[in-house]
């Protein structure tokens, strides 16, 4: 089951649980952009499609908050390119 989002701010970073274990993004934020520096699942995640929940969710929040996203994480990049949805959220 995947949990919500949550910003915790104090280590700058997004955060969400799936299977007892968690995803996270570390970021910035600088001038009403979301600078995503990393993203990482955990090993056992991976290839589970958790990554892209987490940014999805990222994304969604970054949306709400009125912040643009400088990705600087190939990964967070490359999602974002491939996510039309979210595209115009790239600063």
């Amino acid at each position: 089951m995947t949990n919500e989002l949550r910003d915790n701010a104090a280590a700058g970073r997004f955060e969400m649980d799936e299977q007892g274990m968690t995803s996270w993004a570390d970021y910035r934020l600088r001038d009403g952009r979301l600078v995503i520096d990393h993203v990482e699942a955990p090993a056992a995640l991976r290839g589970t499609g958790a990554a892209g929940r987490l940014m999805a969710a990222l994304a969604g929040e970054a949306r709400a908050r009125g912040l643009k996203i400088t990705p600087i994480c190939g990964y967070a990049a490359a999602w974002l390119r491939r996510s039309p949805e979210y595209r115009d959220l790239l600063a």
